[in-house]
């Protein structure tokens, strides 16, 4: 993190104002996916959608990553429009959804959901390249700035939560519509951020990513990691739905994990080890999260085990984003979150679809398969750290 002498322009006000702004925005756009992640494979079933097109439809979000995806956010930096490329994709989103919810036919839901996805996906990464932007031109944290999303997440979720048990679930959709929504009018308030200095193309630089080998190293370990939530975020609230539990528990066990990694978000300033190391504690702590859910668990040990989603994934966010502003240049920094965003969708896509296909046979024992992938995940982090650690890309990105 550059020092406030090093901050071109660093007057705490702006720094206050985009700060603020972003955390809104973040807020928002992780609010939308509190209400979608628990509840839209729900109002999947609710609508007759058996569970093959389940995880055929949930599969669409990580094709769209490695496809439509770098597409979008490569063509928003080469023409400096990272906050346009924020708010037209937010309010196709917002579009979308509202679409979607007039559908029940599992073609037509795939189809619908797949062009929506196209321009839903491209959000996270522009939004972190934007943000990444801003932590160096201000000297901002990341965490502090991404835990709001995560707030945000826990409110999204508890409200749906809430509402589960007072409105037919077949209608979860207009709430998940209705938040995105709020995220299409909140990036209006973005403010531009666009350097001169970054305005010329900078396709060796993005080229050049591919070739390095502790890049592919990190959206590897990413993909594995993050993908091996694959079975979770299908699979767990049908799962605890047919244990028996209401809507609110539900939401409670999501939104359990979900509070320990704010926390994990809050305290990551102080973080002393390597983001390497970060990363493979955060892998080593996915696999033995996913070995104790494949268990049957009484309620109050499963509870428990939902805090390990701090380690799962906000240890694996905060670990990847330190390698990235330190092997990523600033002007391809839209790309490179492309890129890991597409590994990570190819990785998560066929990881729903095995999920989907295995699910009916295995149950519960699809956890065993996502504890391997992470651990996986962990060992390529372990295997490049010395090629980590010489950070090619340091004095280029500014970190």
């Amino acid at each position: 993190m550059p020092s406030e002498s090093q901050i071109p322009i660093a007057s705490q006000d702006a720094s206050r104002r985009f700060a603020t702004r972003v955390a809104l925005f973040y807020g928002t756009l992780f609010g939308m996916t509190g209400t979608h992640l628990p509840f839209f494979t729900v109002w999947l079933k609710a609508v007759g959608i058996d569970a093959f097109w389940i995880g055929l439809i949930t599969a669409v979000p990580p094709v769209t990553r490695f496809t439509a995806l770098p597409l979008v956010t490569g063509f928003a930096e080469r023409r400096q429009a990272l906050r346009g490329g924020i708010i037209v994709t937010a309010f196709a989103t917002a579009l979308g959804f509202f679409v979607l919810g007039t559908q029940h036919l599992p073609v037509l839901v795939f189809l619908i959901y797949g062009l929506t996805c196209c321009l839903w996906t491209p959000m996270v990464p522009l939004t972190d390249a934007y943000a990444l932007r801003g932590v160096k031109r201000y000297g901002l944290n990341y965490g502090p700035l991404r835990l709001w999303g995560s707030a945000a997440f826990v409110l999204g979720a508890l409200v749906c939560g809430m509402l589960f048990d007072l409105i037919a679930a077949r209608n979860l959709i207009w709430i998940i519509a209705g938040s995105a929504a709020l995220g299409a009018l909140a990036s209006l308030a973005l403010e531009p951020l666009d350097d001169a200095k970054l305005a010329r193309p900078a396709t060796g630089d993005a080229s050049a990513l591919l070739r390095d080998g502790g890049f592919i190293a990190i959206i590897v370990a990413s993909a594995l990691i993050q993908g091996s939530h694959a079975a979770y975020y299908i699979f767990a609230s049908i799962a605890w739905q047919q244990a028996g539990f209401d809507g609110l528990t539900i939401a409670v066990l999501w939104v359990l994990g979900v509070i320990a990694e704010i926390v994990l978000f809050a305290l990551s300033p102080r973080f002393s080890l390597q983001p390497s190391m970060l990363v493979v504690i955060a892998a080593l702590s996915a696999a033995a999260r996913w070995v104790l859910t494949a268990q049957d668990l009484p309620l109050a040990v499963l509870a428990i085990v939902q805090l390990a989603h701090a380690l799962s994934f906000g240890l694996t966010q905060v670990g990847i984003m330190g390698l990235m502003l330190h092997h990523v240049p600033s002007q391809v920094m839209a790309r490179a979150q492309g890129y890991l965003t597409a590994c990570g969708g190819i990785v998560a896509g066929l990881a729903s679809v095995a999920s989907g296909m295995m699910y009916e046979n295995w149950g519960q024992g699809i956890y065993y398969v996502m504890a391997v992938m992470a651990a996986l995940g962990g060992l390529v982090v372990w295997l490049a750290r010395v090629r980590l650690s010489h950070q090619p890309h340091k004095a280029a990105s500014g970190g």
